[in-house]
């Protein structure tokens, strides 16, 4: 299944908190509806992507973990917080 991206995030290298503070600037900056792909190595995003989605109301739409690399694809909501 192929996501259509409208912004990709590139977190790798990145430890907690820097990956998801890059993600709330990214994603306040978007207009809603739109895609970005967040490209991370830290395994604690695998818990605070889809925490931070929940928080503020965006929706996680696919996540993916292989070899140190992790993947989301979040699309983000019209009345999130």
């Amino acid at each position: 299944m192929s996501i259509p991206v409208d912004h990709v995030l590139d977190a790798s290298g990145l430890f907690c908190p820097e990956p998801v503070m890059l993600l709330h600037n990214k994603i306040r900056d978007m207009e809603a509806g739109q895609v970005v792909q967040v490209l991370a190595t830290d395994p604690s995003t695998e818990r605070d992507i889809p925490k931070f989605c929940t928080f503020l109301g965006h929706e996680l739409l696919r996540q993916e973990a292989s070899d140190g690399s992790y993947r989301y694809w979040l699309r983000k909501q019209e009345h999130a917080r």
